[in-house]
């Protein structure tokens, strides 16, 4: 699950009224469509343009984290081939990432069919071309992930830069581009082999010779394009990294995450078998053998290659995930059509056969065969089709039959196998049956006896009967019900509130569900049923608000509301109705008789108290200013003041990763550089010079696994030694540049006899840290700040003014940004099994509030 945070969108106004066209401007009169509104979209304009289009949202961080997809399905189609053993992702300290594989290498040679002058490099086509690239045929690869031939340059494209190393037949060559455009291009003259003539061409910048082979892109994505989410979660892209461990066995792959330290690696030989026990870890499985089948068919005369893995488990809910060609669908499509044809078939056969059924008088569907299922089904198609090029959906007619054929083959011979997890199985299908069947029947009694009909009673329903324009918010307990539906509007603003836990849906049949007060009331409340009977259509409100306190009991009905929409009612959150409220956390008052503010959180405060330092602050450089009279104040202090604590926030923020003697040495104007060994050398010796500590010493060294100069960086400290290393990527990183930035700001600025004033308070000062630290202590003085726990704290006037008011409100909308990962997740957390969440407690509880 992620939680973005998106400003409450509000109900449209009215549009004005416009007399007469010809007062509007000319560009934007509809009328005025002539020669000159046909536009040609050049290369990769398109993708800058309409980038939605070729990698999905860029708002919610679904289409960022597809970057880094696009580029590893290119390495793991190399593995496909059988030429790639080894993949390494990694996050850097600026929040760009390179992606490096030991495959073939793309080609780098001179294409000379290329109809541009000068003619490219098969690699540079590759990047800057839609549509070009290696999966056309068969004979680069017989199968892939990518088939359009966008993948890669929709990366390039939506990079502020991108740089590609390529190994290959012994040589080293590199190309750079920013935003789609190749920067320092080398033009030179060649005969054409094929006509001997002499022609200009454009071949990749020569590195040198190497022993290593493979390609490496490097990106940092454009911030331009990517406003909303700007930082790759390294989770997110474990949990991909992962599923392609588990569907491509043999394969290495590594992820490092720099900004961390964090790193993993993954390998598996088990295959869908080990992906189905790590899916079920957290879970009571009903039976020890898994079933797994493997095989390709011949299907409309295309080989497809099926494997598959399933293993029932002691809850209610179904766990699919599908892949074709390493591609996971969360819509489904002919695969998963196949497998469950296949399913209900073989299944209801055998429990018919078996008489399993006759004494519980219920006929299993294929729902029942499904709960508590955990499965996971990857097929390997050529030239697959899929319904969007986010392959959300195969459409490809002819995997069906083939799944269809190999899973009831299959699935029959392990039944008649294993008659003892055949039973289990069985007995689990036919409770469910039985539970449905319950269900169904409380539900007919309800509608006969009109028992439960109506609005819930604590309900204070809003007058507003469009849905679209219509919220409800949850509020947890009566007291700050109370407070809520005397805050809000009640035009459009409804308050439930919830006393109590909500029932754990993750451990309830459906049948139990029902029984639930809490549910029973809040399903009235929305209109909409749940489960399997569950109508979106019906839903009374379009905004579902959770509003609880900022604690450990808040936290937890909050999951608990999520787990409940998560399970039951999922296209709450597919369609983006599920919100959370965020109560500010701190109200500040600069004196008694201040009325005071509200601040949402940290960073909020420390915004504030900045801003709050900076007022009637001045600056005397040094003596002749003192004399002078002449300060540094207003927007130039400010200026300043920023540039200090930009650079202070990246040193704090890598201070785990690099050492921090080395980066307040760059903040103070030491210069690095690795081109070669001179400089290297010569870096060391500065760094050594700067930081002036008989604990560091600092050498240069030649990496050459990876064929670049580095510094290692060794510190003692309380006898214990640490070594951290710096890499030239970190030289051409934002972060080492926001550095260097900071350092030609700020050197100098602090002479001798320099003072910092504000108001009438003023002090000596050496450098600009203490210029910021005083002036923060000063802001401090007489300020009355109060944390809030609870949402009871807060008058009605206060929550209105808020958290409830659409005009200053903010809220986390609530997405499912990767399904299977939120299936594991709500399975651990809210599961039976205690050590998977115990260990995840201890491994985040250093890392911030995991309550929330």
């Amino acid at each position: 699950m992620s939680e973005a945070e998106n400003p409450m969108i509000e109900a449209p106004e009215a549009l004005p009224q416009v007399q007469n066209l010809d007062e509007i401007h000319p560009d934007q009169n509809p009328s005025a469509y002539n020669e000159s509104s046909i536009q040609i979209l050049e290369g990769l304009e398109a993708v800058r343009k309409r980038p939605g289009m070729y990698i999905g949202d860029t708002a919610d961080g679904s289409g960022l984290h597809h970057l880094v997809y696009e580029v590893v399905d290119n390495s793991i189609d190399e593995a496909l081939a059988g030429f790639a053993t080894h993949i390494e992702v990694t996050i850097h300290t600026d929040n760009s990432v390179s992606v490096v594989d030991d495959g073939r290498g793309i080609p780098s040679a001179i294409k000379w069919d290329d109809k541009h002058d000068p003619k490219r490099s098969a690699a540079e086509i590759a990047l800057t071309e839609l549509h070009a690239g290696g999966k056309f045929d068969n004979n680069g690869y017989k199968i892939s992930g990518g088939l359009h031939g966008v993948g890669v340059s929709c990366v390039n494209a939506l990079s502020s830069w991108l740089r590609l190393t390529v190994r290959r037949d012994g040589e080293a060559r590199f190309l750079e581009f920013r935003k789609g455009l190749v920067q320092n291009r080398i033009v030179e003259q060649l005969p054409n082999p094929h006509t001997g003539k002499l022609e200009n061409v454009s071949p990749m910048k020569l590195l040198g010779p190497t022993n290593r082979r493979g390609t490496e892109v490097h990106f940092l994505p454009d911030l331009t394009i990517f406003e909303k989410v700007t930082q790759f979660s390294y989770d997110t892209l474990l949990s991909r990294l992962r599923e392609l461990s588990f569907l491509n066995s043999g394969v290495s792959i590594t992820l490092k995450d720099l900004r961390t330290s964090h790193e993993a690696h993954l390998k598996t030989d088990k295959g869908l078998v080990a992906y189905v026990e790590y899916k079920n870890q957290s879970r009571t499985v009903l039976h020890p053998k898994i079933f797994h089948a493997k095989g390709t068919v011949l299907s409309s005369g295309t080989p497809v290659e099926v494997e598959i893995a399933m293993q029932w488990q002691d809850s209610y809910n179904e766990s699919l995930t599908a892949y074709t060609n390493n591609i996971p669908q969360r819509d489904g499509g002919t695969h998963v059509t196949g497998l469950r044809a296949a399913m209900t078939r073989v299944l209801k056969n055998y429990i018919a056969k078996n008489e399993l059924a006759k004494k519980a008088k219920v006929d299993p569907e294929g729902d029942d065969m499904r709960e508590g299922l955990t499965c996971v089904l990857s097929v390997k198609v050529p030239q697959p089709k899929f319904s969007s090029q986010t392959k959300d959906k195969l459409v490809s007619s002819e995997v069906r039959p083939a799944v269809e054929d190999i899973v009831g083959r299959e699935l029959e011979l392990y039944l008649e196998q294993n008659p003892t997890d055949a039973k289990i199985i069985c007995e689990k299908i036919i409770t469910a049956a039985r539970a449905r069947e319950a269900a169904r029947k409380a539900r007919d009694l309800t509608r006969k006896t009109g028992v439960g009909g109506g609005l819930p009673g604590k309900l204070a329903d809003c007058r507003e009967k469009n849905p679209a324009y219509s919220e409800l918010f949850l509020v947890e307990g009566d007291s700050a019900g109370g407070s809520a539906k005397q805050g809000r509007n009640s035009q459009n603003q409804a308050i439930l509130p919830l006393r109590g836990k909500v029932l754990n849906v993750e451990k309830a049949a459906q049948d139990k569900l029902l029984d639930s007060e809490q549910i029973r009331m809040l399903t009235l409340a929305l209109g909409t049923n749940i489960g399997k009977n569950f109508d979106i259509s019906k839903l009374r409100y379009h905004r579902i608000i959770i509003m609880t306190d900022a604690d450990v009991d808040g936290a937890h009905i909050r999951t608990l509301l999520l787990t409940l929409f998560y399970r039951q009612m999922p296209e709450l959150l597919e369609n983006g109705y599920v919100y959370i409220a965020q109560p500010p956390l701190y109200k500040v008052q600069k004196n008694s008789k201040d009325k005071g503010r509200f601040l949402k959180d940290e960073a909020e405060m420390s915004a504030y108290l900045t801003d709050l330092a900076l007022k009637g602050a001045e600056l005397y450089p040094n003596e002749e200013a003192v004399k002078t009279n002449a300060p540094i104040r207003g927007s130039a202090l400010e200026s300043l003041v920023a540039e200090y604590l930009q650079a202070h926030a990246v040193i704090s923020r890598l201070g785990n990763v690099l050492d921090t003697g080395v980066l307040l040495a760059i903040a103070a104007g030491t210069e690095l550089s690795l081109e070669n060994s001179f400089d290297a050398q010569e870096s060391a010796r500065r760094l050594e010079r700067e930081m002036r500590d008989p604990n560091v010493k600092v050498e240069a060294q030649w990496n050459e696994e990876e064929e670049k100069h580095i510094l290692k960086v060794h510190r003692m400290k309380h006898g214990n030694a640490k070594t951290t290393t710096v890499l030239p990527e970190f030289i051409l990183s934002a972060d080492y540049q926001k550095l260097r930035e900071s350092s030609r700001m700020l050197q100098g600025v602090i002479g001798e006899g320099a003072r910092v004033k504000r108001d009438k308070d003023e002090a000596p000062v050496k450098n600009f840290a203490e210029v910021v630290n005083w002036l923060m202590r000063q802001a401090e003085k007489g300020l009355i700040r109060q944390r809030y726990k609870g949402l009871g704290e807060m008058t009605p006037e206060q929550l209105r003014d808020t958290t409830m008011d659409p005009k200053v409100r903010r809220m986390l909308r609530v997405r499912i940004e990767d399904a299977a990962n939120a299936d594991a997740i709500f399975s651990m957390l809210m599961g039976d099994i205690v050590e998977p969440r115990r260990a995840f407690i201890e491994s985040n509880a250093l890392f911030g509030n995991i309550d929330t």
